[in-house]
């Protein structure tokens, strides 16, 4: 399924592509410079949900808030693996090099990747994910490295929601570092920082 997004050619051939996933109501362009931070010599592939919730762009249905359509977002992650197939067709990028970079929303569907196919994902930065879906059998993730930015005041994504992901991506083998802000669900500049420095420890 074609999503609208948006592509820039990197300066690096070795540096992964980083596919860039907004939180609700976000756009293609809105991860973009969080990508320049995190990897300025990387291809980004900025990518707009198809899922409209009152007018705002989203990944995946949800029933309420916190509650996931479960048979949309399985639905809608093998749509996006699709994509990301066809878009290294496209322009030419090693579809075996690409990271995630997800905020909020785009965060749980990067998560939902990782959960459904072992080979899309290189590694995923995910800035205030929830778990995706409970109870699957995940693949082995042995060595996948995973970034998860969370907030000890976030009331959308509380405290014990990113240590049960942390434990089931562990629990697969990944190897997942948890960095936690003082702050609530909001994007922090200190987040992003220890992001890239993360990123260019696991992939320079």
């Amino acid at each position: 399924m074609e999503h609208r997004h948006i592509y820039r050619q990197g300066t690096s051939a070795e540096a992964p592509t980083l596919l860039l996933l907004h939180g609700t109501g976000g756009n293609e362009q809105d991860l973009l410079p969080l990508g320049e931070i995190i990897s300025p010599t990387s291809n980004l592939l900025g990518v707009r949900g198809n899922v409209l919730e009152n007018g705002m762009p989203r990944f995946f249905r949800r029933l309420s808030e916190g509650v996931f359509d479960v048979e949309d977002l399985i639905q809608r992650t093998e749509d996006l693996k699709t994509f990301i197939d066809d878009a290294a067709v496209q322009y030419g990028f090693d579809r075996s090099r690409v990271v995630a970079v997800g905020y909020s929303n785009g965060a749980n569907i990067a998560a939902s990747l990782l959960f459904h196919y072992v080979d899309t994902l290189q590694g995923a930065v995910l800035h205030h994910p929830m778990v995706p879906l409970r109870d699957k059998e995940l693949p082995d993730m042995t060595g996948v490295p995973v970034f998860i930015a969370a907030g000890q005041r976030d009331m959308m994504c509380p405290p014990q929601e990113t240590e049960d992901l942390a434990s089931l991506l562990n629990g697969a083998g990944a190897d997942t570092l948890v960095h936690w802000e003082h702050g609530g669900h909001q994007l922090s500049r200190t987040e992003v920082v220890a992001a890239a420095a993360w990123f260019k420890e696991k992939f320079a």
